[in-house]
């Protein structure tokens, strides 16, 4: 019988307990005697948010699919279980075995947003591990990254052992595989990082040293071995149709964030925005095929007992089965009452058929993402929205039945104007006005209710945005009050509601996303200075991260509000995502000239990601290839 880590005088001290016990329906138990390879899985966050990442579900399956390895889950404790595990030293586990992390032969921890960052130094800390790699020895767990961050993973690289770079399920194997010769031959732990660093799309951070100019940016980087990559490309998984996804995802005693079935439906996304990272990273665009799609999500109804299911992917509907695939889900999931989640919908692909066919099951708010007001903004930001568009959308919308919508903008986005920021204020009255033109009197519920919420935009690595400004703190305060005055003078102010991003944390994340190696001592500082769970608005403490950089003598003005030169060497720069930097700076550049490049479904813009051979780069109509020129 299974002890748990946790005596239950401790359990009953925290909050919501079953976060730490294990024992979840669809968890994997192995004879830890019987593997050959341990592996803790970690998403440096509370249970609940962690729990609801597929990236994590699908690692966690694939894994334990080998028959010599057993993968289990860690997540963050949550403030209160932290403070006594650090009272009474009791020692990170993991859920299935309640085993100690620091007895494993991994700890693989995913990276999904920059504000998670002294979480991963909390999960080494309570683990016993060493925060820094150079400290570790040879009993210590190899540490290793992954997900959507590790493609800047400078700020955070003295921290890993190992980054993996790209979709994990093409080359975990090889990996696994090179440590169990490493501890069949009595290798010493710097053999198998060097090994490892040859394996494609791993990148071993202590294997490479950074050399700076004199007005701090990167001169370069040098290998200090011989034999491994300069540049490392991401791996990528050409057949999402026929690769591992999680028919039986591990069902949660308590509620999470996302409590449902998630069937990805597709990787990437045609539509090129300049500000999304995304976008970028998981080209091409691949599909799996709508009949594996419907097998699977029959499947994991019957495995979870979920009575929601929802289709993931970057643009839903952009999908080219979804008609087919809503019109079996509909059929299949009605009499059950299972309710038909539609993330990611596109204004100007959606509908009337679809939502009319999706409200007889269950009916919710529409979210759209204009991201700009104004359609000058719009064009710089590539979205391809035109006003019109947007209008009609909303219009089906009300016709559907429904009186609630979400809009989502970004603030501080390149060349941004006060009359762009204003805009915002009159398109969300304008969508207000089209309800009450739309829907009779006799026909309304009640007062249409359009919920405004504004982040802040911050620059990320490998988008044509890398090379732009980002605001002050000062300046997003400013734009989040004009926009607050501007919809509280239009007509229809009472129908809107209005939300806004906290400006210190966006400037924070806004520097840890350029950052360079040079950050990874002011996360340490900041971690010691008692900074964790930075992500959750009531635990971020600005004024220790602000101590942290003074102690450190850096300087955050200088990740986010210098300008940047075309032919700035990147930290991130020695990273290959399959597009281009050329590509990037072309795209930048057409931004300041306020145009737009079509999508990948109806002209190939020449980003590069054509080399992978897969998805919409040869699928569909003839298209021009090539780089660009």
């Amino acid at each position: 019988m299974r002890k748990l880590a946790l005596k239950d005088e401790i359990l009953l001290q925290v909050e919501k307990p079953a976060r730490y016990i294990g024992g979840e329906v669809n968890a994997v138990m192995k004879d830890k005697d019987r593997v050959d390879v341990r592996f803790a899985m970690c998403f440096p966050d509370v249970y609940e948010i962690g729990m609801s990442h597929l990236g994590i579900q699908i690692i966690y399956d694939m894994v334990n699919q080998f028959e010599d390895v057993w993968c289990e889950r860690v997540y963050s404790p949550w403030v209160d279980l932290d403070q006594i595990m650090r009272r009474e030293n009791i020692p990170l586990f993991a859920l299935e075995s309640q085993d100690p992390i620091r007895d494993f032969d991994f700890l693989g921890i995913t990276i999904q947003y920059e504000m998670c960052y002294t979480n991963i130094l909390q999960v080494l800390d309570l683990s016993g591990i060493p925060l820094l790699s150079a400290e570790r020895g040879e009993k210590d767990p190899i540490v290793i990254g992954g997900g959507p961050c590790t493609y800047n993973p400078e700020p955070f690289c003295d921290f890993f052992d190992l980054i993996y770079v790209g979709e994990a399920e093409t080359r975990y194997r090889d990996l696994l595989d090179l440590y169990k010769e490493y501890k069949k031959n009595g290798w010493n732990r710097r053999d198998f990082l060097k090994k490892a660093a040859k394996l494609p799309g791993i990148y071993v951070p202590s294997l490479y040293q950074v050399v700076y100019n004199e007005d701090k940016t990167v001169k370069e980087r040098i290998a200090l071995e011989e034999g491994i990559p300069l540049t490392i490309e991401k791996e990528l998984v050409k057949d999402l149709s026929h690769t591992y996804y999680p028919l039986k995802p591990v069902v949660p005693f308590l509620q999470v964030t996302q409590d449902r079935v998630v069937l990805e439906i597709q990787r990437g996304c045609i539509r090129g925005c300049r500000f999304c990272q995304a976008g970028q990273l998981y080209r091409p665009v691949r599909e799996r095929n709508p009949e594996v799609l419907k097998h699977y999500a029959l499947e994991m109804l019957q495995n979870t007992g979920h009575e929601e299911i929802s289709l993931s992917s970057l643009s839903s509907s952009d999908y080219s089965a979804l008609p087919e695939l809503l019109s079996f889900l509909i059929e299949s999931c009605a009499e059950k009452r299972i309710n038909i989640s539609l993330p990611s919908l596109r204004i100007d692909a959606f509908s009337l058929d679809v939502m009319n066919k999706v409200q007889d099951v269950k009916k919710s708010s529409l979210t759209f993402a204009p991201e700009a007001g104004s359609q000058r903004m719009r064009n710089i930001i590539n979205k391809g929205l035109t006003e019109e568009v947007i209008f009609e959308g909303a219009r089906l919308a009300f016709e559907g039945g429904w009186t609630r919508v979400k809009l989502y903008f970004m603030l501080g986005l390149p060349m941004e104007t006060t009359e762009d920021i204003q805009e915002i204020a009159h398109l969300c009255n304008k969508i207000a006005a089209l309800y009450y033109e739309t829907v009779p009197k006799e026909k309304r519920t009640g007062r249409v209710q359009i919920v405004a919420s504004t982040s802040f935009f911050i620059p990320k690595p490998f988008t044509p945005f890398q090379w732009a400004r980002q605001c002050t703190k000062e300046e997003f305060l400013e734009k989040a009050y004009l926009t607050r005055t501007s919809i509280a003078g239009e007509l229809n102010q009472k129908s809107i509601k209005y939300n806004w991003h906290e400006a210190d944390a966006s400037v924070l994340e806004g520097v840890m996303a350029r950052g360079d190696r040079r950050l990874n001592q002011v996360i340490l500082t900041a971690y010691k200075k008692g900074c964790i769970y930075d992500a959750w608005s009531e635990y971020y403490q600005n004024d220790k991260w602000l101590s942290a950089f003074e102690e450190c003598g850096i300087d955050p003005d200088f990740y986010t509000v210098r300008k940047r030169e075309d032919d700035e060497l990147f930290p991130w720069d020695f990273l290959d995502c399959g597009v281009s930097k050329k590509f990037l700076l072309k795209e930048w550049h057409k931004a300041q000239r306020e145009e737009i490049t079509p999508n990948c479904q109806s002209q190939c813009s020449g980003c590069g990601a054509m080399r992978y051979g897969c998805g919409v780069c040869v699928e569909g109509p003839e298209r021009r290839g090539g780089e660009v020129s």
